[in-house]
């Protein structure tokens, strides 16, 4: 009796626990999906592509059609052109020295500093002013130069500089100077005597090897053994034995 009322009792008690869990909670809820929402796609948007444009192409160009309507009006002899005279020989020694002058330039740089030594000039150079200059067509459309206008294309491009007036010593100094350079690089262009490849390689024939033709060699060809040949040995045939034949 006591251990069936003890069982029931349990029973009730444990009934009764569950009950009250269950009325006292709320049913399970899954995770929230607001809880930990992904990244909001608007939160962080990707760069603006209008925010850093690329840089205006037409902001830096070389040579701006632009920013200079006709830049060989700067380069080419005016109309009324009347160049400097004076003693030719004078002209050509300031030029020489005008030709190293780094001041003339605002970036640090002087006719040497590309032509130094006749360096980079091309084989066009060697014909007699008026000729074809390679940079005088590519950026200012000139199909032929004077020296005195290839001294003013120098300036205002790789020097960055304004043109010399054209009625200056300066410019009939930097032009007589020019002028001489390229007589001598047009005589040395003839000869090849630029080019030290122009004459043939010394290399390309060789006197012959002093190794290639040797004398005989001495043991070549031995005079004849002395043993190879030996006389007849004395005993090789003795005389009839005189008992053999009784």
């Amino acid at each position: 009796m006591t251990t069936t009322f003890s069982r029931k009792k349990l029973t009730a008690i444990v009934g009764g626990c569950l009950a009250v869990v269950a009325l006292g909670s709320g049913p399970l809820q899954a995770a929230n999906p607001c809880a930990a929402k992904p990244m909001n796609p608007c939160a962080a948007k990707p760069m603006n592509p209008c925010a850093a444009k690329p840089m205006n192409p037409c902001a830096a160009k070389p040579m701006n059609p632009c920013a200079a309507k006709n830049m060989s009006a700067g380069v080419t002899r005016p109309a009324d052109y009347k160049p400097y005279k004076g003693d030719h020989a004078a002209l050509v020694a300031e030029g020489a020295k005008l030709f190293k002058d780094t001041s003339l330039s605002t970036n640090g740089m002087s006719c040497n500093t590309c032509h130094n030594n006749n360096g980079m000039f091309q084989a066009s150079f060697a014909q007699p002013y008026p000729h074809y200059v390679q940079m005088a067509n590519d950026q200012f459309k000139l199909k032929a130069v004077h020296a005195d206008e290839m001294v003013q294309l120098c300036m205002v491009a790789p020097m960055a500089a304004k043109p010399l007036p054209w009625d200056s010593r300066e410019l009939a100094a930097l032009a007589a100077y020019v002028t001489e350079q390229q007589k001598g690089f047009a005589k040395q262009h003839k000869t090849g005597a630029m080019n030290p490849c122009a004459a043939k390689n010394p290399c390309a024939a060789k006197p012959m090897n002093p190794c290639a033709a040797k004398p005989m060699n001495p043991c070549a060809a031995k005079p004849m053994n002395p043993c190879a040949a030996k006389p007849m040995n004395p005993c090789s045939a003795k005389p009839m034995n005189p008992c053999s034949a009784k």
